[in-house]
C-alpha cells in the first residue's frame, strides 16, 4: 500500500496498513530542524503522507518595503518581526462597507497551471492536496479589518454577504482549475475559531459562512476530490454543519480544545481528522520521551477504524525543541514497534 493509497483509505474510513502523516515547518522551525539533522534536504527524508501546493505563494507577492509583502489582493503583510512565515495586516484594502469597492485579483492559469503539472510529476505516490489559504472569512477581514467586519456583519450584512460572495467566486475558479489536475484534495484555509469559541458566534457563521461553504464544497465533490477544511481554534458548534456541507476531513483538531476521543466516537463515521498533536501545549514543552508516548497514545486513540491523519495541530513553531520533533518522528516511521 503506498503513501497515497493509505491516505485515501483512512478519509474513506478503512484503516490502512499504517497511520498516514504529514509534518510541516514554519521558516524558522525549518532552519532549526536542518541544523539538528545536518542537512538541509531532511524535510525530504520525512515520508509524509500528503504534499500541499498552495495557491497563495509568494511568487504572487512583491515586496512593497523591507520586510513588508504586498499580496495580489492589495494586502501588506509586515514580516519584520518574528513570524516570517505569514506576518501582520498593516492596510485596509476596503475602506467603506461597498463590496464592489475593489477589484478581484486576476488569476494566472498558466503559471499555476504549469505549477500543478511540477507538483504532481514530482509527487507522484503521495496524496497531493491544492490548498487555497485565507479562503473566506480571513480574506474578507484582511481586506476590511477584522473589527470593521465583524461590525459590518451586523450593520451592513448586504455588504458582507455581496463580498463573501465575490471571494467564493473566485476560490471555485481555482477549485474547478485545479481539479482537472492529478490533485487528490483540495484544502480550505479559514480560521474561524477562538480557544474557545467561534469568533463570530454560531448564528452569524450559519448566515455568512456556511451558504459559501456548501457551493465551494459541491465544486470540489463533483471533480471527484476530497474536501478538506483548516480551522484553528474551537469549531466544535459547527463541526454537524461542516459535515452536511459536505466536508471530508477537519484540521487542525486541537486535542487543547477537543475532547479528541469523544469527538472521534460520536463523529468518526462521518469525519476525518488530520492533526491533533499539540504545538501549543505539548510539542514545546515535553520532554522527547514525553512526545513520544503522548503521539503513540493519540495515534492509538485516532487511528483504529481508519480516518486519521497524524500530523502536529500546525506548521510547527520555532519554540520546538528539535529533539522533540525527531521522538515524533521516530513513532511515526516506527508505528510497528509503537502501536
Amino acid at each position: 500500500m503506498n503513501k497515497k493509497q493509505r491516505v485515501v483509505n483512512s478519509l474513506n474510513h478503512i484503516e490502512p496498513d499504517r497511520i498516514p502523516f504529514e509534518v510541516s515547518f514554519t521558516i524558522p522551525q525549518w532552519q532549526k530542524m536542518a541544523a539538528y539533522f545536518g542537512d538541509n534536504n531532511f524535510e525530504d527524508k520525512i515520508n509524509n503522507h500528503l504534499k500541499v501546493i498552495d495557491y497563495s505563494m509568494p511568487h504572487t507577492e512583491l515586496e512593497y518595503a523591507p520586510g513588508h509583502f504586498m499580496d495580489q489582493w492589495g494586502v501588506v503583510w509586515n514580516r519584520s518581526g518574528p513570524d516570517k512565515d505569514i506576518g501582520i495586516v498593516e492596510n485596509h484594502v476596503i475602506e467603506e462597507p461597498d463590496a464592489f469597492g475593489f477589484d478581484l485579483p486576476e488569476i494566472d492559469f498558466n503559471e499555476l497551471g504549469s505549477r500543478l503539472v511540477r507538483f504532481s510529476e514530482s509527487n507522484k505516490d503521495v496524496f497531493k492536496v491544492f490548498n487555497i489559504g485565507f479562503s473566506l472569512f480571513e480574506r474578507a477581514w484582511t481586506l476590511r479589518g477584522m473589527e470593521n467586519l465583524l461590525m459590518d456583519m451586523i450593520m451592513h450584512p448586504d455588504f458582507v454577504h455581496g463580498l463573501l460572495d465575490r471571494i467564493c467566486g473566485f476560490n471555485i475558479s481555482l477549485v474547478e482549475f485545479a481539479a482537472s489536475y492529478d490533485v487528490d484534495g483540495v484544502c480550505f484555509g479559514d480560521d474561524w475559531g477562538q480557544q474557545r469559541g467561534l469568533i463570530m458566534g454560531p448564528a452569524m457563521w450559519r448566515e455568512f459562512i456556511k451558504p459559501r461553504l456548501k457551493r465551494a464544497y459541491s465544486a470540489v465533490r463533483k471533480s471527484g476530490k476530497f474536501v478538506m477544511q483548516h480551522s484553528c481554534g474551537d469549531i466544535s458548534e459547527v463541526l454537524p454543519d461542516v459535515i452536511e456541507c459536505g466536508l471530508h476531513c477537519y484540521q487542525t483538531f486541537q486535542p487543547e480544545i477537543y475532547d479528541i476521543a469523544r469527538v472521534k466516537s460520536e463523529l468518526g463515521n462521518d469525519l476525518s481528522f488530520w492533526g491533533a498533536i499539540s504545538t501549543q501545549s505539548m510539542l514545546p514543552f515535553e520532554t522527547p520521551d514525553g512526545v513520544r508516548q503522548k503521539t503513540i497514545s493519540i495515534m492509538k486513540t485516532l487511528g483504529p477504524g481508519g480516518g486519521y491523519i497524524a500530523s502536529p495541530t500546525h506548521a510547527v513553531p520555532y519554540d520546538v525543541p528539535a529533539g522533540n520533533i525527531a521522538a515524533m518522528l521516530d513513532v511515526f516511521e516506527n508505528q510497528h514497534k509503537y502501536l
